[in-house]
């Protein structure tokens, strides 16, 4: 049996107004170090952000989530962040911010296959089942 490997990760959230507090679920990033893993999973629900905030600005939203993405992927084009160590990615990605997307505060567990885990906790935290 294979061992388990440590893991973090967090949920992304979009706050459309942040002085409210208020926030909607919208993905999950997690970073396994052993796996040499991280990603990030997300599902923008436009009738549900919507319902959630009128005036939300979705095209923006949406192009904050795809760099999100590509800094996880260490896509050149995202920028420098993205040029960091997978770890450094992660910790810059998980800060604590004031932004229309931030993230919860990180946990961690043990899985055997963190691409799956992504999934399970996608689908807990952020999916309407």
């Amino acid at each position: 049996m294979k061992d388990k490997d440590l893991f973090e990760y967090a949920v992304i959230r979009t706050v459309p107004r942040v002085e409210r507090e208020e926030f909607l679920n919208v993905g999950v990033v997690l970073y396994c170090r052993d796996q040499k893993f991280l990603k990030a999973k997300f599902e923008i629900n436009e009738d549900r952000l919507k319902a959630f905030s009128p005036q939300i600005n979705m095209a923006q939203v949406k192009e904050y989530l795809i760099a999100f993405e590509q800094i996880c992927e260490g896509t050149p084009l995202a920028g420098p962040i993205a040029c960091l160590p997978m770890a450094e990615r992660f910790r810059w990605l998980t800060a604590p911010r004031s932004t229309i997307l931030q993230t919860s505060t990180v946990h961690s567990g043990f899985c055997e296959d963190a691409n799956e885990k992504l999934n399970i906790l996608y689908q807990r935290l952020v999916l309407i089942i």
